[in-house]
């Protein structure tokens, strides 16, 4: 998703965490970027650009699969499913129709802890999209004949999911390492409740979490601030504020989730490859340590032997990967959520007689960064990172993303300036001291597919964490 421009990196003293967030705190929001808020809770934000001849407007809700219980586990996705199939005042074809005719794009998506219907249009026509992605919020029908309809649809969507092994590999990452909570559940939920769920399900949702005070209204590119406020006192100024309403961004009384060390295998000799991933528990949206956690990712780096990438990368787990022919391909994450995390390494071989190999070397850069991080591989990390984070931003929907995730997750946006400072304050010490604090002798959540036979044993990998004897 993140990928975008290099900007200078500035000299400065290394500034700890700490310090930053406190530096932050003070500062004022960027004027590219303002910011409303409705009486009745609803945020307002845009990011203008008078010579855009299109823009971006959307609605970001502080609500997905983890708002779900075990029983109504699918229940976000199959109401985004639900919001395009007609309304009080559109049918489904009339909907599709007034689209198509716009020639707007309109979309939806539904991640762990946020919901997202947004549209890109011309400029001119941005009072439209508002006006139609409020109805698709606040009068969709929900038909019984359409919900039983989409029950198909929905699960030839899983069956596709079920194809991509590395989305099954992280779904059975996340369930291993939170356990029996919602974070471990999967976005679309289990075939049985996606059979059963029913209308109840869907408006009970709705109404516990498409609330004022958990949205906030994205506007960039073709936009004008004042316009796009008065759009949604018009149409979303009746919507209705939580029982206990939330401010987006603080913390919340819910419970942080637990990180389980434990793992879970499936065996496949179909399959040519083992595909695995070994987590520790990451950072949130708001840690002082999110920068650090991501320039410790940006060392480890990425690799893919389709590519054709070899040995001249600044990486060395590339290095000794490429060198040694021990992968076709890996990529380091750093997943972040409200209040916690997955940070790790993501495997994909086809030299099933090394897979120790593979675990040794990386669990052995994991240590390194605890001792002996150099100052040349963290600066690159960081001109990387900067890259990816800041080249991330080019367009007006890759702006609004950026947005409504921000004022979501953290009640306010970063400035690119903002991001870029924030990437360079991190220091050598920064590095040494998070990988002491989240990769030393932590414990691990391992997800396997495929040929996974010769995969260490659980508990050596584990014992690996603090030394590298074997």
């Amino acid at each position: 998703m993140l990928a975008r421009s290099l900007l200078r990196t500035a000299r400065r003293a290394p500034v700890s965490p700490a310090q930053f967030q406190r530096t932050l705190a003070t500062q004022v929001s960027s004027p590219l970027t303002q910011i409303s808020t409705l009486p009745n809770g609803l945020t307002v934000a845009t990011e203008a650009s008078p010579s855009a001849a299109t823009a971006t407007v959307g609605v970001w809700i502080d609500a997905g699969s983890r708002a779900e219980t075990d029983k109504t586990s699918g229940t976000a996705h199959f109401l985004e499913h639900m919001a395009f199939k007609g309304t009080g005042k559109r049918s489904q074809h009339q909907l599709e129709l007034e689209v198509e005719n716009l020639g707007a794009h309109l979309n939806a998506y539904t991640s762990r802890e946020q919901t997202v219907y947004y549209a890109k249009s011309f400029a001119s026509d941005v009072g439209k999209s508002v006006e139609i992605i409020s109805d698709i919020l606040t009068g969709s029908k929900l038909e019984a004949g359409a919900i039983e309809r989409e029950r198909d649809v929905i699960l030839r969507e899983q069956e596709e999911v079920d194809k991509q092994i590395e989305e099954v590999v992280f779904d059975h990452l996340h369930a291993v390492a939170f356990q029996h909570q919602p974070l471990g559940r999967t976005i679309l939920g289990p075939r049985d409740n996606i059979l059963s769920i029913q209308r109840a399900d869907l408006e009970n949702y709705i109404k516990t979490n498409y609330t004022a005070d958990r949205m906030v209204l994205v506007g960039t590119g073709g936009v004008e601030h004042a316009a796009l406020v008065d759009l949604a006192k018009q149409h979303f100024g009746n919507l209705p504020t939580s029982a206990q309403p939330i401010q987006l961004g603080a913390a919340t009384a819910k419970a942080k989730p637990d990180f389980v060390g434990a793992e879970v295998r499936v065996r496949d000799d179909t399959m040519s490859t083992c595909n695995f991933a070994i987590a520790v528990e990451g950072v949130g949206w708001n840690s002082p340590d999110y920068y650090p956690m991501l320039v410790m990712q940006s060392i480890m780096g990425n690799w893919d032997r389709s590519l054709g990438a070899q040995s001249l990368l600044s990486s060395r787990l590339s290095h000794i990967i490429s060198s040694n022919n021990l992968a076709n391909s890996f990529m380091s994450f750093s997943t972040s959520y409200s209040d916690t995390g997955l940070w790790g390494i993501y495997f994909v071989s086809e030299n099933l007689v090394n897979l120790d190999d593979v675990t040794h070397f990386t669990l052995k850069e994991w240590q390194r960064m605890s001792t002996a991080p150099t100052d040349g591989e963290v600066s690159r990390a960081k001109a990387q990172l900067k890259a990816s984070l800041l080249l991330g931003l080019d367009g007006t929907t890759a702006v609004a993303e950026d947005i409504g995730r921000q004022i979501v997750t953290s009640g306010r946006r970063l400035t690119p300036k903002e991001i870029e400072s924030a990437v360079d304050a991190v220091s050598v010490a920064d590095i040494q001291r998070c990988a002491k604090k989240y990769l030393w002798d932590r414990d691990i959540a391992v997800a396997a597919v495929g040929r996974v036979e010769g995969l260490l044993d659980y508990s050596r990998i584990r014992a690996a964490m603090s030394s590298l004897l074997w």
